[in-house]
C-alpha cells in the first residue's frame, strides 16, 4: 500500500498538536506500508518507506485584503502538491489547510480520500479576526471535504459527536482512532539544566503550562488564575507563538497584574525544543491544560506520560485522556463554544483552575498517585505503533470499499 499524508505542519515547522501527530503517525505507519508526506515548507526527507516532500505557496500573490493571504498561500500549495503526488493508493489529509489538495488529487489520482479531523472551523469562530473573509472560505473547504470524503478519522469521540452535528454526515462514515505519543521519548527524567537555563528550581514545586498563545489554549485563563494559587509554587508558562497580537497584549497585562501578588512566575516567551519540554514535564508538580476548545488534547498525553498529574478543562476530548480523580482533576468551562464566555463564566474557570491546582500541591502523594496513574494509562491505551495498525486497518477498508464502488 501507498498512502501520501498532505498536511501543514512537519518537521522543523511543527507548532501545534496536528503537526506533532503526523510526525509521529508518518514514521509509525512507515513500520507497515510506503509513505509519502507532502507538507507546506522545503522538506526533503528520504528514508526507508518514508519519504517528505516540501511544497511553496506561488510567489507574487496580491490581497485586497491582507488577512487573505494565509489562506490563498494554502490553497495555490494545494494545488502544487496534488499536482505532483506520484502513484498512490490513498490520500490522508490533515486540518483545513490541506483539503482542496485532498479533494483535488481524489478527482486526479480517483483514491479514496480521508481526513483526519484535529479541529473544526465552525468551532473556532474568533479565527475570522485573524483571517478576515477568508475565515469563510477555509470554512467552507473544510465542510466540503467533510461531506465529500470518503473517510473520516476521528481524534476523540467528542470529533466524531462535533462531525455528525455539524457537517450532516452519516456517523457510519466516522471512525475513532486516538492521538497517541512515544513512550520511549516521552517518559520522566532527571536532568535539569533546561531549568537552570530558566531560573526554575527543580526542588519546589512547579505549576506547568505548554502550548501556543491562542484562544483556544485558554491561557488567559490561567494567567489570571495565578493570583489565587498557592505562593510556594512556581509557576512555568511555556508560551509562545501568539496567533494574534491581540491575545499577546492581553497575555502581557495579566501577567504583570500576577507577577504583582504572585513571587514566582515565570513566562518562557518560547517554544521549547522537545527535550527542554520533557525536562519540564518531568519535574512539574501539576501540568494544567486550561484550553476551552480541544479536539483530543496530547499535550496531556505528553504530560501523563513524563509521570505528571493534570488539571484540565473538561472540554472535547479531553475527558477521553485525562480520567477524572485517577489521572488528574477535570474542570468544567460553562462557555465551551462562546469565543468570548461571559466575564463570571470566565472568572468562575480561572477560580476552579486555580482551586483544583491547589487542591493537589496541599496533598503531594494524591499527586503522585495520579501521575503513576497517569503514565499507566498511556502505556495502555495510546501508543502510536497501536494506533498505526488501526489506521492501516482504515485504508484497506476505505480502498476496499472505494474498489467496490467501482465495480
Amino acid at each position: 500500500m501507498r498512502a501520501c499524508l498532505l498536511t501543514n505542519e512537519y518537521p522543523p515547522n511543527v507548532y501545534g498538536g496536528a503537526g506533532v501527530h503526523v510526525d509521529y503517525l508518518s514514521r509509525s505507519l512507515a513500520k507497515y506500508i510506503d509513505v509519502s508526506v507532502h507538507s507546506f515548507g522545503d522538506q526533503s526527507v528520504s528514508d526507508g518507506s518514508l519519504a517528505v516532500t516540501g511544497h511553496k505557496p506561488w510567489k507574487g500573490m496580491e490581497y485586497t485584503d491582507p488577512r487573505y493571504g494565509r489562506a490563498m498561500e494554502a490553497f495555490s500549495t494545494d494545488l502544487h502538491m496534488a499536482a505532483n503526488l506520484g502513484k498512490i493508493d490513498i490520500v490522508h489529509c490533515h486540518t483545513w489547510y490541506t483539503h482542496l489538495g485532498g479533494l483535488m488529487a481524489q478527482q486526479l489520482y480517483q483514491v479514496p480520500f480521508v481526513l483526519t479531523t484535529h479541529s473544526f472551523e465552525p468551532s473556532r469562530p474568533w479565527k475570522v479576526d485573524q483571517l478576515g473573509n477568508a475565515y469563510y472560505a477555509s470554512a467552507w473547504v473544510e465542510r466540503t471535504a467533510m461531506r465529500e470524503s470518503d473517510g473520516v478519522i476521528a481524534v476523540s469521540k467528542g470529533m466524531k459527536k462535533d462531525a455528525v452535528e455539524l457537517f450532516g454526515i452519516p456517523e457510519k462514515k466516522v471512525t475513532v482512532i486516538h492521538n497517541g505519543i512515544d513512550l520511549d521519548e516521552y517518559r520522566q527524567r532527571t536532568e535539569t539544566d533546561a531549568l537552570a537555563k530558566y531560573g526554575v528550581d527543580p526542588k519546589k514545586p512547579i505549576v506547568l503550562f505548554v502550548g501556543r498563545i491562542t484562544k483556544q489554549k485558554g491561557i488567559l485563563h490561567l494567567a489570571r488564575a495565578i493570583p489565587q494559587i498557592s505562593k510556594d509554587a512556581q509557576i512555568v508558562l511555556c508560551a509562545g507563538a501568539a496567533d494574534d497580537p491581540g491575545i499577546l497584549k492581553s497575555l502581557q497585562e495579566a501577567v504583570a497584574d500576577a507577577k504583582k501578588t504572585h513571587p514566582r512566575v515565570f513566562w518562557i516567551e518560547e517554544m521549547l525544543p522537545k527535550a527542554h519540554a520533557i525536562q519540564f514535564y518531568s519535574h512539574a508538580t501539576v501540568f494544567c491544560c486550561p484550553s476551552i476548545y480541544e479536539p483530543f488534547g496530547i499535550i496531556n498525553l505528553e504530560a501523563m506520560a513524563c509521570n505528571t498529574a493534570v488539571v484540565a478543562a473538561q472540554v472535547g476530548g479531553i475527558p477521553e485522556v485525562v480520567v477524572h480523580n485517577e489521572t488528574g482533576l477535570m474542570v468544567p468551562f460553562k462557555a465551551i463554544s462562546a469565543s468570548d464566555p461571559d466575564p463570571q463564566d470566565a472568572a468562575k474557570f480561572s477560580h476552579d483552575l486555580a482551586e483544583g491546582i491547589n487542591s493537589l500541591l496541599a496533598n503531594p502523594e494524591r499527586c503522585k498517585a495520579f501521575a503513576k496513574a497517569g503514565r499507566a494509562r498511556v502505556e495502555a491505551y495510546f501508543s502510536w505503533d497501536a494506533i498505526a495498525k488501526k489506521t492501516v486497518e482504515y485504508y484497506e477498508e476505505c480502498i476496499s470499499r472505494k474498489k467496490s464502488a467501482k465495480s
